[in-house]
């Protein structure tokens, strides 16, 4: 089974955390299970940037964003070319290292 590995995050995982994932899960759903409280304002469907995160190792093994995905991820602060939105990634049979990043914007507490 792939492990997902947390780098250490100031609040969310100040430890960071080792984590095992079925194939077909995504990122955002294998971190809550096991208590890495990401955040994910719009409930998962690809309507905010609550729960970009960065991949930095493994982004190859993950099907490609969609255009959705793509588009909100515009709007996602510290924009980077490995960022992926948590909860549309699903993991596949590799290993993946994640770095949650410092701020997100949450737009619907915002109000944008």
């Amino acid at each position: 089974m792939p492990k997902i590995i947390f780098l250490p995050h100031e609040e969310i995982c100040p430890e960071g955390a080792v984590i095992e994932a079925e194939p077909g899960t995504t990122i955002c759903d294998a971190a809550l299970a096991h208590g890495i409280e990401i955040e994910h304002a719009c409930e998962k469907s690809c309507a905010c940037t609550t729960c970009h995160v960065y991949v930095r190792e493994g982004l190859e093994s993950l099907e490609e964003a969609s255009e959705e995905e793509d588009d909100m991820l515009d709007k996602a602060w510290g924009l980077e070319p490995d960022s992926r939105l948590s909860c549309q990634a699903k993991v596949d049979g590799e290993d993946l290292v994640i770095e949650i990043p410092r701020y997100t914007i949450n737009m619907v507490s915002e109000n944008h």
